[in-house]
């Protein structure tokens, strides 16, 4: 077995907080990528202790960059991670034939494993939605993490689907990144097949995690690793009422960053912290005042503003 499959394997074993990153701009009206900026954003999760990294997730803003620029952005994840972490590329569209070139450059990258959200705007049926994932899952040998958000894609995917996904592709569909805010969810998964199952709403990780999840997809992690880190882990070695502090001390920060549309708020957070420069691509604009007031009093708080 390779180092990278075995690092993929433990992953899946392990779960933990796999942070959804920011990608970073430049200034100007037409912000770029800013690479370096990234390199930054990769080390101070690796220090703060999260199990993986996902590059090109909906907090990426990977609905605005080009296709180049995604292609570049998860090259240097990888690059930048150099084996430290796991890295896990975010490789969906409402293309199928869009899908499969993005997986297989993330596999070609050295990617860990490929997270893919169901097709949005088209509303594929649960049989068009079990071909699309089938036609990825026999294309690619890169494990690959479902990833169902009714909110944003208009589509639920049902336990039936996954489960007969994870029975005919048990080497390569392994997890789902389950987002459609019910912890009831997790149970139907869960009774359905023996799938890694990951919340992806951080205000549910530990409830989630109390009825069977192994971890978060988590944005707040962009802002405090370490503490996200704890409270996973403390849910996963059964240390419930430490979780539940962490948890609960958690709950501002949790309000403020998403009081405008992801990753807004998280950005203006990161720039508070001196971590960026907060800026988004059109049609997102930034924070509004009150949000990044709420966003201060939370951080302050939580301890970790820098005094002025």
């Amino acid at each position: 077995m390779s180092q990278q499959d075995s690092r993929t394997r433990k992953l899946f074993e392990v779960a933990g907080t796999w942070t959804a990153i920011v990608t970073p701009f430049t200034d100007g009206p037409e912000p770029e990528v800013d690479y370096d900026a990234l390199d930054a954003v990769v080390d101070d999760q690796i220090k703060g202790g999260v199990d993986a990294i996902v590059a090109c997730g909906t907090t990426g803003e990977s609905p605005t960059l080009t296709h180049e620029e995604h292609d570049r952005v998860i090259e240097r994840v990888v690059r930048r991670v150099a084996g430290r972490v796991a890295v896990v590329a975010g490789t969906g569209s409402n293309s199928t034939a869009e899908a499969v070139r993005l997986t297989t450059h993330a596999a070609e990258s050295g990617a860990d494993a490929a997270m893919l959200v169901c097709p949005y705007y088209n509303r594929p049926s649960q049989r068009m939605l079990f071909e699309h994932f089938s036609v990825l899952a026999a294309r690619h040998a890169l494990p690959i993490v479902l990833y169902n958000i009714p909110s944003r894609t208009g589509v639920n995917l049902e336990p039936e689907t996954i489960a007969n996904l994870r029975r005919k592709f048990p080497r390569v569909i392994v997890g789902i990144k389950e987002a459609g805010g019910s912890v009831d969810a997790v149970t139907r998964i869960r009774s359905a097949c023996d799938i890694a199952v990951l919340a992806g709403d951080d205000g549910l990780t530990l409830p989630m995690m109390a009825v069977g999840a192994t971890g978060v997809v988590s944005v707040v992690s962009n802002v405090v690793p370490r503490i996200v880190a704890n409270l996973v882990r403390a849910a996963a070695a059964g240390d419930h009422a430490a979780a539940r502090t962490i948890h609960e001390r958690l709950q501002p920060l949790l309000r403020a960053l998403f009081s405008e549309p992801n990753p807004v708020p998280v950005k203006a957070a990161m720039k508070l912290l001196g971590r960026g420069n907060g800026n988004v691509r059109a049609p997102l604009l930034p924070a509004l005042p009150e949000t990044e007031a709420a966003l201060r009093g939370a951080l302050g708080g939580l301890g970790i503003l820098p005094a002025k």
